[in-house]
């Protein structure tokens, strides 16, 4: 999921946090909406971000 589908979600679904799964449903971490809020004003933001990235902290860089 990017961050901006999440941010979507958990805007709609008025959560603070959400649980991040892996592709076996076993959990691999949680993330916040204040967390996700600042990652469009950083350089390293794309909008294909995905939260695997945010959550190992290795975000790509541009190019």
């Amino acid at each position: 999921m990017t961050v901006e589908v999440a941010l979507a979600v958990m805007a709609g679904a008025r959560v603070e946090y959400l649980t991040v799964c892996d592709g076996d449903d076993q959990r691999t971490g949680s993330i916040t909406r204040r967390r996700l809020a600042v990652l469009p004003d950083s350089a390293a933001y794309t909008d294909r971000i995905r939260l695997r990235h945010v959550l190992s902290g290795a975000l790509p860089s541009h190019g």
